[in-house]
C-alpha cells in the first residue's frame, strides 16, 4: 500500500510540472456573496452558501469515517451603496444534540461593510481578518484536497473570525491591497496540547474586551504572481488584573502576548498553478501559561507547505476542470518547549498529499486523494492512563479521502 500511494505521489507531482502549458485565463468562481461584496449585485437582499461532505479510511485503524463537514448559509442586503449587512450562519457534522459531542451551529461571519470610496471600505462586527490564503477563501471549490490544509488548520486556525473593526483598501497607483484590523484577543486558558492556538478563539462569543488584537496585511500582484504577508499581535489574558495577578500573567489590551506571521506567494498560469506559504508562532510567555493551566503549550510553532496543480480541461471556452495536485506540508507544535514543558514528538509531522479536483461546473467539485502522514515519535512521559484496548503508536499512517464540495 506504501508503494501505490509513493507512486500516485510522484505520478502526480511529475504530471503537475511536466505538462506543457495550454491557453485561456484563469476562471473565476463568484459566488452571490461575491457580488455584493464587490457591489455587483443587481438583488438589494441575496442568497449564498457553500457545503461539503467526505469519505476517510484510516489504514492503521482499519476504520472508516463519513460525515457532511459543513453547511452554510449566507444572507446580506444592501441598505444603500454605501452600507451593506453580511451574516454567514454555519452547522457543522450535520446536527447538533443536547448533551453529546459532535455537531456545532456558529456564526462565521455578522458585519456592516461601509464602503468609503471604491478603493477602500471599513467593516465592524464578526469578520475573517485577512491571514493566510485559505482564511478568506476556504469554499471547497477554491482548494485542493478533501481536508483543508493542516498548516492553515493549527497554526493559522482557520477559519478565524473575531468581532473588531477593519480597514482595506487598494493603492492607487499600484496593484497592491492591504488591511489592518482591531480585534479581541485569544483566551490562553483555552489553549491545548496538541492544537495550537485554534481552541483560543472566542469566535463572537462572550469574548474577553480586556485583550486586544491587532493583524494587518499587504498583497502585492505582478505578472502571474501574488505575493502576501500578513501578521497577528495579540493579548492572551482578558482576566481582571486581580485575577491575572493571582495565576502570574501578565493582564491588560496586549498582556501576555503571542505573535503570528505568515508569507504565502501563489502563482496561476494556464493550466498550471502553484503556492507556499510559511508561518509562526512565538508566545514568550507560554511557561506562565503553562504553570497557571497545566496546558503543556509550547513557545514556538511552525508550519509550511507547498503545492503544485495541474488542470487536464484548461482549454478556451471551457469551464469544466479536472485537476491533478499534490501538496507536503511541514508543521511543529511545540518546536520550542518552555524550560518545564513536556516534548511530544507526534506534533512534529509531515503530510503528503496527492489528489484529484473535478469541478463539472465552477460552483460545483468532486474530489479524491491519499495522505502519507509521518510524526515524531511518541512521549511516554504523555501518556497517563492509556485504554486497554490502545493499540501501540504508529509514526505512520496512510489516509483515503474522498469528498464533495458546493458553492453558488
Amino acid at each position: 500500500m506504501k508503494n501505490l500511494l509513493a507512486a500516485l505521489f510522484i505520478l502526480f507531482v511529475f504530471t503537475s510540472v511536466s505538462a506543457q502549458y495550454r491557453t485561456r485565463a484563469q476562471q473565476l468562481i463568484l459566488t452571490n456573496e461575491d457580488s455584493l461584496n464587490a457591489g455587483t449585485s443587481t438583488n438589494k437582499t441575496v442568497l449564498s452558501g457553500y457545503g461539503s461532505a467526505f469519505y476517510q479510511r484510516d489504514f492503521n485503524l482499519k476504520q472508516s469515517t463519513v460525515t457532511l463537514e459543513r453547511a452554510i448559509l449566507f444572507v446580506g442586503h444592501q441598505f444603500n451603496p454605501k452600507i451593506s449587512v453580511f451574516t454567514e450562519m454555519e452547522l457543522e457534522n450535520a446536527k447538533v444534540e443536547g448533551g453529546e459531542e459532535g455537531g456545532e451551529i456558529s456564526l462565521e461571519q455578522a458585519f456592516l461593510k461601509f464602503n468609503l470610496n471604491p478603493k477602500q471600505y471599513i467593516v465592524a462586527g464578526l469578520f475573517v481578518p485577512r491571514i493566510g490564503i485559505l482564511n478568506e477563501n476556504h469554499l471547497p471549490v477554491n482548494f485542493n484536497g478533501v481536508e483543508r490544509p493542516f498548516v492553515e488548520t493549527y497554526i493559522i486556525p482557520a477559519t478565524w473570525r473575531e468581532l473588531g473593526i477593519g480597514f482595506y483598501g487598494s493603492a492607487n497607483r499600484l496593484p497592491l491591497n492591504y488591511s489592518v484590523a482591531l480585534i479581541n484577543g485569544l483566551n490562553g486558558a483555552n489553549f491545548e496540547h496538541g492544537t495550537g492556538i485554534r481552541d483560543g478563539r472566542a469566535e463572537g462569543s462572550n469574548a474577553f474586551a480586556n485583550n486586544l488584537a491587532l493583524t494587518a496585511s499587504l498583497q502585492y500582484s505582478v505578472s502571474d504572481f501574488k505575493f502576501q504577508v500578513s501578521g497577528y499581535a495579540g493579548g492572551t489574558v482578558g482576566l481582571s488584573k486581580k485575577s491575572a495577578d493571582s495565576l502570574g500573567l501578565n493582564s491588560g489590551a496586549f498582556g501576555t502576548p503571542l505573535y503570528l506571521g505568515e508569507a504565502n506567494v501563489q502563482y496561476s498560469r494556464d493550466a498550471f498553478s502553484a503556492k507556499a506559504l510559511a508561518a509562526y508562532i512565538a508566545y514568550p510567555d507560554a511557561d506562565k501559561v503553562d504553570a497557571a493551566y497545566a496546558s503543556n503549550i509550547s513557545k514556538g510553532m511552525y508550519g509550511a507547505y507547498a503545492e503544485l496543480a495541474y488542470d487536464w480541461l484548461y482549454v478556451k471556452q471551457n469551464k469544466a476542470q479536472f485537476i491533478t495536485f499534490a501538496r507536503c506540508e511541514l508543521l511543529n507544535l511545540n518546536s520550542s518547549v518552555p524550560p518545564k514543558g513536556i516534548y511530544d514528538g507526534t506534533l512534529k509531522q509531515t503530510h503528503i498529499i496527492a489528489g484529484i479536483n473535478y469541478l463539472p461546473i465552477p460552483n460545483v467539485t468532486i474530489k479524491a486523494d491519499v495522505r502519507l502522514l509521518h510524526t515524531g515519535r511518541q512521549n511516554p512521559d504523555l501518556i497517563i492512563n492509556p485504554a486497554p484496548n490502545a493499540l501501540p503508536y504508529q509514526q505512520s499512517n496512510q489516509f483515503a479521502n474522498i469528498g464533495i464540495g458546493y458553492s453558488f
